[in-house]
């Protein structure tokens, strides 16, 4: 029972409330950004460092958070782990960072966050980055993804 009265304590705008917290602080909001607008929407922290002018431990910890709330998940690519160049730990969405997303209305901002993803300047290890291979998004969230905008499997793989 205490359950229950302590989430009625919270009323029915603090989950909102919570929300507008988590995707407004500015490290968290850039990143939620930057992986909306990556062809693969799976970002390597190397990647995120290179955009964010925030420290490599700042964005980790924002990171953190956002794995934390359920909004980002860290998917692996075991095949890159040992090679030095190749990043093989990646951050992309979950289904219900997808939901969120799409209630806050951020689906519709994919197409702004692509077009300055691809006119963004990058080092070679970050342009080695972005083509390294990384593993598939569950097909829920790609699929949520995609029903954010008309042009979006343009950096999605293609199913045989």
């Amino acid at each position: 029972m205490s359950d229950s009265s302590s989430a009625s304590k919270d009323g029915p705008f603090e989950e909102q409330r919570r929300i507008f917290d988590l995707l407004s602080q500015e490290t968290r909001h850039l990143i939620v950004q930057y992986v909306l607008g990556h062809p693969k929407h799976l970002a390597s922290l190397d990647e995120l460092n290179y955009v964010i002018p925030k420290s490599k431990a700042a964005i980790s910890d924002q990171l953190d958070n956002l794995v934390e709330a359920g909004i980002l998940d860290l998917y692996r690519y075991e095949p890159s782990e040992d090679k030095r160049d190749l990043p093989s730990k990646f951050y992309g969405f979950t289904e219900r960072g997808v939901e969120v997303l799409y209630e806050y209305n951020y689906l519709r901002g994919v197409p702004v966050a692509r077009a300055l993803y691809k006119n963004t300047r990058k080092s070679e290890k970050i342009e080695r980055h972005e083509d390294a291979p990384r593993p598939e998004l569950p097909d829920e969230v790609r699929e949520g993804l995609s029903n954010g905008t008309s042009d979006e499997d343009a950096g999605s793989t293609t199913e045989t």
